[in-house]
């Protein structure tokens, strides 16, 4: 018998078994619908949500989702035919599952006495993607026919196909059509010409292999059997197919390089945090609702922190298994608007744990302003006050200096600029604890009642604190007294510009302005001529450096006592505070810092600032003069006299080291 008859008979056999099967696909179908959830497709694709900087210009983009979806009316009518004579030329006959291919893909299997994927329509595709696994079974094929028929009869055909273009995977990271049309074209979908369209349509059905990024021959080929397949379907004339035919690929190889998703991403996740825990809204919210979000984000400053934390030659050499790390805050003192942040050193991730927001490390000397020497002066202490410096206990704490020596009685403007321990502790103790804390609390950090003791002179806290928590501390020196809540945001709208929140932050008068400007001479010295040093730059610089040491455990016994396991700097400008960390995230023997907060971090501060402010005319802080008050420190006498001769000669022996 010819091989023809034979195949005549397979013919009649198959038509006979498809239609048999058809029936029974149609049965079985039927009775699938009844019960099949197609709800999905009623939830509309999440919209992605813009943040916008200070200036109102785009800054970065929020989304839950992959997908930039876009409406069908927005895509040219190219693209849709092209697509269509593609993948599915009968997509607007058939009532989901096409017959006629089915058969052929049988007749092709029991040729090749295999099973292949093929014959799916559009609408069976959709189905797959959104409510089936991947398996090649002949049960989920079945599933797919039943989901598809039920599609086809709720939705329309532009329905169908609006949601097929958002939803399928055209390869290189990209779903839908108008992110494809991003990362191919660098445009948006509306803009394709017919090449550009053909080239798209061509990727589905296999985006690795048809790719214009991997093989620029085989996309060319592909491409161009699109085009060929729009000519015969009608869809373009010969001289369209001709013309385009002729055109290169045009591919944007860059083209992904201005996508505004994942951009900063460290203020972002601050941007969502706020939204979510001051304004009430939800994460998913925020992520799909199409929002716009104006923040206080400057892109001078934030750039300036990027090309800072971008270059490892400004932070000390890490142990090969752990990256030293460091968050910083740069806010405006006037606003409390926070216009840059890092979260840390290497590839951010997003909704990640970020180390100037959510870090808590103690903070060192840099916490002396804030709970020593802020609110002595607010009780009428001077920069000029004389402090003791001498052999101090008190309950059995025993503080030191840095170098191990004293010098009897210092100013108070001389244990700032030199970071001197013992006058902080002595200072605490005679205004009382209470006075610290309180004035703590007013500039915006809760302390628990188990850091109710003196170590907190020193910076000795049970649960640390942030550098945001510390630059919005310092940044109400810096604003005269008044403490402004740091804030990213300032108004939240609708994506057709209703307003749902509008920030109005107040500030708050938290300590005399008298005693702000007192605290900038003194931090201004400390950087000229103190442990700060490495912060000055051309304008004036106040701030004070903190470094945090080993804790004294048999784990870091033998280790040199110059080992830090924090490194920090707050200060500010008469423009913008900032507060930098530095460290590891692991301290342990193999891991911990040789630098003190006065070298690393000072750096960081003045590198960020120096570029921040490279356009920024030079201006002083505003001083007003201020007519001194004479105070009388008694007990600080009278712990200078209770000394021999011998120990005040020793205490006057001043020391030459620089540190903090």
């Amino acid at each position: 018998m010819s091989k023809t008859i034979w195949k005549k008979r397979i013919w009649k056999i198959l038509i006979g078994v498809t239609l048999a099967g058809g029936v029974a696909l149609c049965l079985v179908s039927y009775m699938y619908i009844r019960g099949l959830d197609i709800s999905k497709l009623n939830q509309p694709l999440p919209e992605a949500t813009l943040v916008l900087d200070k200036y109102g210009k785009p800054a970065s983009q929020l989304s839950a989702s992959k997908i930039d979806p876009v409406q069908l009316p927005q895509m040219p009518k190219a693209l849709t035919d092209a697509v269509v004579a593609v993948e599915d030329r009968r997509f607007f006959e058939h009532p989901g599952i096409d017959l006629k291919s089915i058969l052929r893909a049988v007749m092709r299997d029991v040729i090749r006495g295999g099973y292949s994927e093929g014959a799916s329509t559009i609408t069976q595709q959709l189905a797959r993607n959104l409510f089936l696994n991947a398996e090649k079974t002949l049960g989920r094929k079945l599933r797919e026919a039943a989901f598809a028929i039920k599609i086809d009869m709720t939705y329309s055909k532009n329905e169908i196909l609006e949601m097929y273009l958002n939803s399928i995977y055209f390869g290189e990271g990209s779903w839908g059509v108008q992110g494809a049309a991003k990362t191919y074209f660098s445009k948006n979908v509306q803009d394709l010409t017919l090449p550009e369209a053909a080239v798209l349509a061509a990727l589905p059905k296999a985006p690795s292999r048809y790719s214009p990024f991997q093989d620029e021959a085989q996309a060319l080929e592909r491409r161009n059997t699109v085009l060929l397949l729009m000519r015969n379907e009608g869809k373009i004339t010969q001289q369209d197919y001709e013309k385009a035919k002729a055109t290169p690929l045009g591919v944007v190889k860059t083209g992904k390089e201005d996508d505004l998703k994942g951009r900063y991403p460290a203020y972002v996740d601050a941007v969502i945090s706020e939204a979510v825990q001051v304004y009430g809204f939800t994460e998913e919210q925020i992520l799909t609702g199409g929002l716009r979000i104006t923040t206080e984000l400057d892109p001078v400053v934030q750039q300036a922190v990027m090309d800072v934390y971008g270059k490892d030659g400004f932070f000390p050499e890490s142990k090969p298994d752990q990256l030293i790390q460091s968050g910083a805050v740069i806010l405006d003192q006037q606003t409390g608007g926070i216009r840059a942040l890092a979260g840390g050193r290497g590839d951010g991730v997003f909704r990640g744990f970020s180390r100037a927001t959510q870090l808590r490390r103690q903070p060192g000397s840099a916490f002396k302003p804030i709970v020593v020497y802020g609110p002595a002066l607010e009780k009428g202490y001077t920069p000029s006050s004389v402090l003791y410096d001498g052999p101090l206990d008190i309950g059995g704490y025993k503080p030191a200096d840095w170098d191990h020596q004293s010098r009897g009685m210092v100013t108070m403007q001389e244990a700032v600029t030199s970071s001197w321990n013992i006058p902080a502790v002595w200072l605490l103790h005679e205004m009382g604890i209470d006075s610290g804390l309180k004035f703590v609390q007013s500039l915006g950090i809760e302390l628990p009642a188990k850091d109710r003791q003196l170590g907190i002179a020193l910076g000795g806290l049970s649960e640390g604190v942030s550098p945001l928590q510390m630059a919005q501390a310092f940044s109400a020196f810096a604003a005269k007294g008044v403490l402004h809540q740091a804030h990213t945001i300032t108004k939240i709208e609708t994506g057709d510009g209703h307003v749902l929140i509008q920030a109005n932050p107040k500030g708050v008068q938290v300590m005399k302005p008298e005693t702000a400007y007192a605290m900038t001479g003194m931090l201004q010295q400390a950087v000229t001529s103190g442990t700060g040093k490495n912060a000055a730059m051309n304008r004036p610089v106040a701030g004070k450096s903190g470094t945090t040491q080993l804790p004294a455990t048999d784990e870091f016994k033998g280790i040199s006592t110059s080992s830090a396991k924090d490194a920090w700097f707050v200060g500010y400008t008469p423009e913008l505070t900032a507060a930098i960390w530095v460290g590891y995230d692991r301290t342990d023997r193999n891991h911990y810092l040789t630098t003190s907060g006065g070298a690393v971090p000072a750096v960081l501060f003045r590198e960020i600032m120096t570029r921040a402010l490279a356009r920024a005319p030079v201006v002083p802080f505003e001083m007003p003069i201020m007519k001194e008050m004479q105070v009388t420190t008694p007990s600080a006498d009278s712990y200078y006299q209770q000394t021999t001769k011998d120990e005040k000669k020793k205490w006057h022996n001043k020391g030459k080291k620089d540190d903090d």
